[in-house]
Parts: structure tokens; sequence; C-alpha cells
């Protein structure tokens, strides 16, 4: 079973924008794309940087220090210099608030 925790309001993310938030010991970047929500692990497999202050196309975030690509959809790896995936988080809309499932 997991741990849901209260990340914010459903409407406080604009389609595009994002927040980056902890769970259980890991930074978690929360996506909007579409009116869907999607969260992945806030870190380049490549080298372990952050990668949620990166430039957003489509529905791929491109690492800000060497350009790899995961989409944030399903946090696999598009492109190099990172071959790993990047895990996800479940994410579920509960009376208007926004939360994401700890990893058990």
């Amino acid at each position: 079973m997991s741990d849901w925790i209260d990340v914010a309001a459903e409407s406080a993310l604009a389609d595009g924008e994002h927040v980056v938030i902890e769970v259980d010991g890991y930074d978690v970047a929360v996506f909007k794309l579409e009116g869907r929500f999607y969260a992945i692990e806030d870190v380049c497999t490549h080298d372990g940087a952050e990668i949620a202050s990166g430039e957003l196309d489509g529905d791929e975030i491109v690492c800000p220090r060497h350009g790899a690509r995961f989409c944030v959809k399903t946090g696999q790896v598009k492109c190099a210099p990172a071959y790993e995936d990047v895990a996800t988080f479940p994410v579920r809309v509960v009376d208007g608030r926004l939360q994401v499932a700890a990893q058990n």
C-alpha cells in the first residue's frame, strides 16, 4: 500500500509547468502536460544532476547539463548521453488536490 503525499491544488499548475517535491528522500518533478499530471525522479541518469530545470520539448525534458532527454510521461530515456530510464511515481487527484505516491 502506498502513502500519498499532498503536492498542491490541482489548479496550481498550468500546462507545461512543474513543481519539485521530496518523496521518501527523492526529489520528484511533477509536470502538467495536456491536462494530465506525471511525476518522475528529478535526476539525470547520466550524471546524477537535476533535470527539472531543463527545457520541456513536447513530452520530453532536456537535461540542462548535457542534453539527455527523458519522456516525462514514462521516464524513458530518449537520447544519449543517458542510457537508463528515470523512475516514475504514480499521481492522482483527490478532491481537487494533486498527490504523488511514495514508493514502498
